[in-house]
This record gives structure tokens, C-alpha cells and sequence, in this order.
């Protein structure tokens, strides 16, 4: 963005390359996909870590702790989705540990049919990234950035799951700007034609198009688009 012109592939100095600039600092790339345990949603953030929910999900607990007490409805949304695609959760088990100035809480959970607390480690690796994903999408819509980049939302879900998922973002894409890529034809069915762009790659370069809505009619009344797409009807498909 700082070099000579051009050499970003943006023209016209800082008249473009400043509101760009600009522009993507506020844009978030998240990837969940990390669930072992080193992965930052299992370890233990400062109470205070709550400016924005972080791309890896590493201030989870905080997070939710923060929605739990200035925004309760959010919050609750995020439970009630989560019991809805795991129906043994409770909810979450957020208490806070140490001193004032230098305070951390640990991400924990409850059991519908007991008492004790489990750990974040005790989780699927779908239910986790559920967690995070729900967390994302049902944040405070002023809290969300101007664009929310993810990739391949849908590893580790049930296929029940990602309806649920696939709600929770049309909701949120209400308020933001949503782009997922996938490559899943269950999750691909949740969207119309509308909301798809078909990356294919020619002459070693990737193009983007927009399905003809007009053309699919006829094959619309029968499949959703992740079945069109799996015919090979709309592109998107291996370059051999």
C-alpha cells in the first residue's frame, strides 16, 4: 500500500491507497479451525481482553463474559443456538479468576444433566468451532467489522448444524458484510443463487462470476445450489 505506484496493483497514490488501507484494518479474516491444545480458545484470556472478538477466538471466555453482563439477549441468542445443535449443553460456566487489575477467566461449560463444570478441552471440534462461529455472528451488530471473512465455515459440523449456522449468518449478514468460502454442497444449499460467486481458475488465473439466476430457473424448482453446482452446472469446478 506504501510503495510506488502500481506496485500494489492500485492506482492513484494515496487518493486510493489511503481509504483502502483504512478500509481493511477493519476487516477481520477469522479461522477457527484450530482445536487443539494449544488453541486459543482453550487458554485462559485477561477479563479485559473484550475490544473485539479476536480472529482465533483466543478471547472466547472474555468475550462472552463481557455479552453475558452488558448484553444478555446476545448472549442468550448464542446459548440457545449452541443447545440447538448440541441439546446436552447447559450453558457456560464463566467465573473470573485472580485480582482486580489482573483478572482471567477460563472457558467452561455445563451439562444439562449435571453439576460440575466441564473444560473447553472436553468439546467436539465442531461444537468448539460452533461456539466460536455463533459468538462471531451473534455479537452486537455495532461490534461486528465491515467485513467478516471466513474459510470453510462448515469443517467439523454435523449437516444439521450448518442450517443452523447458515441462519445465524444470513441474520447477521443483515448488519455487515459476509464472505464465506466452502466447498461443502450441504452448506451451499442453505443460499440462493443471489448470494454465490464462483472463483475458476483460467490461464493459471482466478475469475469471478455471478451465477445467472434467469438461467437456473428451470433446474431451481427441483435443487438447491449446492446440488447445481455439484452437476458442474455453474463452474467452480477442478481445472484439469
Amino acid at each position: 500500500m506504501h510503495g510506488k505506484n502500481g506496485e500494489s496493483g492500485l492506482c492513484g497514490g494515496d487518493a486510493v491507497a489511503e481509504p483502502v488501507r483504512r478500509y481493511l484494518e477493519n476487516c477481520r479474516v477469522y479461522h477457527f479451525n484450530d482445536t487443539g491444545d494449544s488453541a486459543g480458545f482453550k487458554q485462559s484470556p485477561f477479563l479485559t481482553d473484550t475490544a473485539y472478538f479476536y480472529r482465533d477466538g483466543k478471547n472466547l471466555a472474555a468475550f462472552l463474559y463481557m455479552l453475558k453482563t452488558r448484553f444478555p439477549g446476545n448472549y442468550g441468542s448464542i446459548v440457545d443456538s449452541v443447545q440447538t445443535i448440541a441439546p446436552f449443553f447447559h450453558d457456560f460456566f464463566l467465573v473470573p479468576d485472580g485480582t482486580n487489575g489482573d483478572r482471567t477467566i477460563l472457558l467452561r461449560w455445563l451439562n444439562k444433566t449435571g453439576e460440575e463444570p466441564f473444560s473447553a478441552q472436553q468439546l467436539s471440534d465442531g461444537t468448539a468451532r460452533f461456539i466460536c462461529m455463533a459468538t462471531l455472528f451473534l455479537q452486537p451488530p455495532h461490534l461486528l467489522p465491515p467485513l467478516v471473512v471466513l474459510d470453510e465455515p462448515e469443517l467439523g459440523l454435523h449437516p444439521a448444524a450448518m442450517t443452523v449456522l447458515a441462519d445465524i449468518i444470513k441474520s447477521a449478514a443483515k448488519h455487515t458484510r459476509i464472505l464465506c468460502t466452502t466447498q461443502s454442497v450441504t452448506f451451499a444449499n442453505e443460499f440462493g443463487p443471489e448470494c454465490f460467486i464462483v472463483v475458476d481458475q483460467k490461464d493459471g488465473v482466478s475469475t469471478f462470476s455471478r451465477p445467472d439466476s434467469a438461467a437456473l430457473d428451470i433446474w431451481l424448482d427441483d435443487y438447491a445450489m449446492g446440488d447445481i453446482w455439484n452437476k458442474s452446472l455453474i463452474g467452480g469446478q477442478p481445472a484439469w
